[in-house]
Order: structure tokens, then sequence, then C-alpha cells
């Protein structure tokens, strides 16, 4: 996983409450087991709608998604969190997220930020010409035009793994050396290297 620290980019707007996982990816999509491949299928449906928020010519190429409530809610599917991911995306802003798609998004490095829905509604009308948002994670700090700033929240587990670009696997691996040494001390139960004909 990529560490993230901070990001500068354009953000985008989509005013919308109880996003599911399945209109952030259609389940028609769900049959690759890699990560990518799935951005130019984010919001299937909406994308078709000539009016859809995202195909707003200023919002081409935003890395940060200021959404509304209970963004991610729905289904368990963790690929909704790489579509936004692939799509471009880098940070979800929004005032709450499905517990699972929040999981989800951090185990891939999409940062996902929990702000009043008030602020949020700042945030919206702040960028909604196209401009641009800073996002510092170290901060924990949402920077913005006319010298917009929020503070923000971000439970410090999380917040080191992504500050680290720690995942599953890299913090099981920085404990390698004492996994090592507590299987070499301890003999297994079975013989797991060979079966007996």
């Amino acid at each position: 996983m990529k560490a993230f620290r901070h990001v500068t980019g354009r953000a985008a707007v989509l005013d919308r409450g109880d996003v599911d996982t399945d209109q952030i990816i259609p389940k028609q999509f769900l049959k690759r087991i890699e990560r990518t491949g799935y951005g130019e299928f984010l919001f299937f449906d909406w994308m078709k709608e000539p009016d859809f928020e995202l195909r707003r010519p200023e919002y081409a190429g935003a890395r940060i998604l200021l959404a509304g409530r209970n963004f991610g809610c729905g289904s368990s599917r963790e690929h909704a969190a790489w579509a936004l991911q692939d799509y471009g995306f880098e940070v979800v802003i929004a005032p709450s997220f499905g517990d699972i798609f929040r999981t989800n998004a951090l185990k891939i490095g999409l940062v996902p930020i929990v702000l009043p829905a008030d602020t949020v509604e700042v945030l919206m009308r702040a960028v909604s010409d196209g401009s641009s948002l800073t996002v510092d994670l170290e901060a924990q700090q949402v920077a913005g035009p006319g010298h917009l700033v929020v503070e923000f929240e971000f439970e410090p587990f999380a917040r080191d793994c992504l500050l680290q670009g720690l995942d599953d696997i890299a913090l099981t691996l920085k404990r390698e050396e004492a996994i090592v040494a507590y299987e070499r001390s301890h003999a297994a139960a079975v013989d797991t290297t060979a079966l007996s004909l």
C-alpha cells in the first residue's frame, strides 16, 4: 500500500446521501480478482445520465470526493473502494460512512474522512467550481480556497498505518523476526510439510 501524507487536488462534489456500494460499482463488474480495472465502471448507471455530477468538466481528474451522509452503505463489497481508488480518488470526505466500506477503504489506502454535515456543505460550496483542496493527514487538516481550514479527527492506529503505507500484510511482516523465532522454538503439533501415504 502506498503511504499517504497529503494531497492537493481538484475536489468533486457528490451531494447525495446513502450512496450504496451497488451504485458505486454494480454487481455485474465483480468478476475480477485484481484490484485494478474497476475505475471505468465507477457509478456505472449514474454515469449514463448527462447531468450526473462527476461528468462535469470542472470535476475532471478530481482526487478528492465530497459526498453525503452514509456513503458506502449496503453490501460489503471491497470492490467499491477499489473502484474509487482506480478512478483516481485518494480521499473521500463525508458526514458518515458505511462501516464496512470505511474499513475496506483504509485497507487499500483510500482515506475516508468524517466531518460534520454542515462542514462538508461549506467545503462543497467552496469547490463547486472545481477548486482544489489540500488534505493533510499529518496535520489532520483540510484547506481550501479563501483561507478555509478545517481540522478533522482520525483514529490514531489507522492514521499511522496510512502515513507509513502499512496494509495488513506489511503490519504482519514488521514482526517477521519474532514470528520466525517463535516458530523455531515451538514444535508444530502436526507435520504440515508432508503427508504420509
